[in-house]
């Protein structure tokens, strides 16, 4: 069962009460705030998105309590993870979670605009995101700083964090986000001819009756030129409301989606 405790944050307001929960069927700890920003599936399956393998680096932009760097560490043992983080309290979080879960995950705290000198441009095989999914002006803003940095885009924009990404990333390495789908023509004009062998994985709600995709995954690679493909994509939810079974094997244990070939 999650429990709380209290913490003082570095990022200008108190943390408050700290949760502990659990990813990948509890192969993951995650402690992270209890109010504010709450880690959902979309780290997890961002994570299971990634085409890593052992012995690669793997860079994690905006890692927040490390949800996607850790499940990605579970599911590729020998891959060497990194995660990069402007909130120095979810940092030291992010960094406890990797001792809790025994993974070894380098976390480390910086901004997109003036990342820190160890990390080297062109040296990670992959470089994976989940980017605020809101721009400035749009909707209410959260009271809590922690969410606010979250979900609404700062100074960089859509446009700096794929300007870091690629950044980061060697030539023909991979970048992967998860994203809103209404935003897909911004994502798309902000990566048109840096980013190829672009695939687009719809993330679809299920359950009852036909919905439209909220969400979807998108990867690229760098300075490669095959044309885009519109991939099946997954089904969360099956008629009852339940994960399906494909769904529950990414969410619970810890399996990869292969977005190279159909399902």
């Amino acid at each position: 069962m999650p429990s709380e405790t209290s913490e003082t944050g570095k990022s200008g307001e108190s943390a408050g009460a700290i949760s502990e929960d659990a990813l990948l069927g509890g192969r993951v700890i995650l402690r992270q705030p209890a109010a504010g920003y709450r880690t959902a599936m979309d780290p997890v399956l961002l994570a299971a998105a990634v085409p890593a393998a052992g012995g690669e680096q793997v860079l994690d932009v905006g890692t927040g309590v490390g949800a996607a760097a850790l499940c990605l560490a579970c599911r590729v043992p020998g891959a060497r993870v990194f995660g990069i983080d402007v909130q120095r309290d979810l940092v030291r979080l992010a960094a406890d979670n990797a001792k809790a879960s025994g993974l070894r995950v380098d976390f480390m705290v910086g901004d997109l605009q003036g990342p820190p000198s160890r990390l080297a441009a062109g040296s990670f095989n992959h470089v994976m995101a989940n980017p605020p999914y809101m721009a400035p002006g749009r909707g209410r803003p959260s009271p809590y700083l922690g969410k606010r940095l979250a979900t609404v885009e700062g100074d960089a924009g859509l446009a700096g964090w794929f300007d870091f990404c690629l950044l980061m990333v060697r030539p023909r390495g991979s970048v992967t986000i998860i994203h809103r789908a209404d935003r897909l023509d911004q994502i798309l004009a902000a990566i048109r001819g840096r980013l190829g062998e672009i695939g687009v994985f719809p993330l679809w709600p299920g359950g009852e009756g036909a919905k439209p995709a909220k969400r979807i995954i998108l990867t690229g690679r760098k300075g490669v030129a095959t044309p885009m493909r519109i991939l099946p994509g997954l089904v969360l939810h099956g008629p009852g409301g339940a994960y399906t079974p494909r769904a529950e094997a990414v969410l619970r244990h810890g399996h990869g989606l292969d977005l190279s070939e159909p399902p």
